[in-house]
């Protein structure tokens, strides 16, 4: 009996002196070896002006957006371009007045030409917004532009935004310049939340890995990370053509990455970053409001697959969870090695979540709750994979698309 219990203590030593080590480990790991995704210097890429300036249509998939557009629609139609540009705004089964509202916008800021269309409900295969956007590209190809601008409904553009992404794809040879939109951070949940999704966005796709560098930078290496921002991707018509979008993706409810993967699957060059004044004006007041909007789309993310799913809980599990319960366990049970490896760890965490939170303007104070945010996206992942099984499906604006088995699940509630 004493030498089984001595066993069972060698064991149960071992696992928490081992597992806080594999989370110190995964910590170095991710600190120095995943493109340094922690850090927010990737920016708007150095830029010239060219010496003519390409035309540019702007595309605005909009569904029930009457609350947003007042403070969104104006700062695209204010657009300080030297160029020929225009904006479409695909108003796509609104109920709440938005089509007749953009066009009162237009007539009372005045600015660059506005087309308001609607493009009826989208066949079998599509999802909504991707029905809108191809529908907004159709309109634009009859001006035969240069570059095509989609943008969200949500997003508000600083006068100059669309000058310097031209400026930036221009010079550097890219086929898609995506800029990941500063969201909306006041509630205490977009606080906690908010710099949380674009910081783990980060991790998944590396923003240095998503630019192969071909054009003069040295790097020969061709990398296969692809993602874009869908609030603010310019993308040149010929490269889309080329891709064939928005039909390769129709399907997509992820679509931004799927747009970056298939333009650069087909030999374009795509560069990503985090915006300076390019913001979504979208609220998140409560915890009920952020749950669904990444519930929506993170079991699609694991590609609706029950072992990605099991291995994404077990990693979230041991890089964020078991650092703090390291610490835990080892101040109670008296385990030094314990609380300094899961210590360290978590050190390591909130230092890699520290440039996240200045860019955000947060508090430093923040960094340590980080473990917890994470527990959250481990539920509302886990609640994705459930709504998902139990044939909700996906949404988006009231509306729900077909599981990948082509089953249809029922509109969620929307309160």
């Amino acid at each position: 009996m004493g030498q089984t219990a001595h066993v069972s203590a060698d064991v149960w030593t071992s696992v928490v002196t081992v597992v806080p080590a594999l989370s110190l480990a995964a910590w170095l790991w991710l600190l120095l070896a995943r493109g340094f995704f922690w850090r927010t210097d990737i920016r708007l890429p150095a830029r010239e002006e060219p010496a003519v300036w390409p035309s540019v249509c702007v595309v605005v998939p909009a569904r029930d957006e009457a609350a947003v557009l007042p403070a969104s629609l104006p700062s695209l139609l204010a657009q300080d371009y030297p160029g020929r540009a225009e904006v479409f705004l695909i108003d796509d089964g609104s109920t709440d007045g938005t089509g007749e509202l953009a066009c009162e916008l237009a007539r009372r800021h005045e600015g660059l030409p506005l087309t308001v269309a609607s493009p009826g409900e989208p066949p079998a295969g599509w999802t909504g917004k991707l029905w809108a956007v191809r529908h907004g590209i159709g309109l634009a190809r009859a001006r035969e532009p240069d570059y095509l601008l989609l943008t969200d409904a949500d997003i508000a553009h600083a006068p100059d935004s669309l000058r310097g992404l031209v400026s930036a794809a221009g010079a550097g040879g890219f086929d898609v310049v995506s800029q990941m939109a500063r969201l909306r951070v006041e509630s205490l949940w977009e606080r906690l939340v908010v710099p949380a999704f674009v910081y783990f966005f980060a991790q998944l796709y590396p923003f240095r890995w998503i630019d192969d560098g071909r054009a003069g930078s040295g790097r020969t290496r061709r990398t296969r990370t692809a993602a874009a921002a869908g609030g603010c991707v310019l993308l040149r018509t010929e490269a889309a053509e080329r891709a064939r979008i928005p039909d390769t993706i129709r399907h997509a409810v992820i679509d931004d990455v799927a747009l970056a993967r298939a333009v650069k699957g087909s030999g374009g060059r795509v560069w990503l970053g985090l915006a300076d004044r390019v913001d979504s004006v979208r609220p998140y007041p409560r915890l009920h409001d952020l749950w669904r909007m990444i519930a929506r789309s993170a079991y699609a993310q694991l590609r609706h697959s029950l072992p990605l799913l099991a291995g994404t809980v077990v990693g979230l599990a041991l890089v964020y969870l078991v650092p703090p319960v390291a610490v835990l366990v080892g101040v109670v049970t008296g385990q030094v090695s314990t609380a300094f490896l899961g210590g360290a760890a978590w050190l390591v965490m909130a230092g890699t979540y520290l440039p996240m939170l200045r860019y955000y303007r947060q508090p430093p104070c923040l960094a340590p709750l980080l473990p917890f945010t994470a527990f959250l996206y481990l539920l509302m992942t886990v609640d994705s994979a459930v709504q998902h099984y139990r044939g909700r499906g996906a949404a988006w604006k009231g509306r729900t698309y077909a599981r990948p088995d082509g089953v249809p699940g029922p509109v969620p509630e929307e309160g």
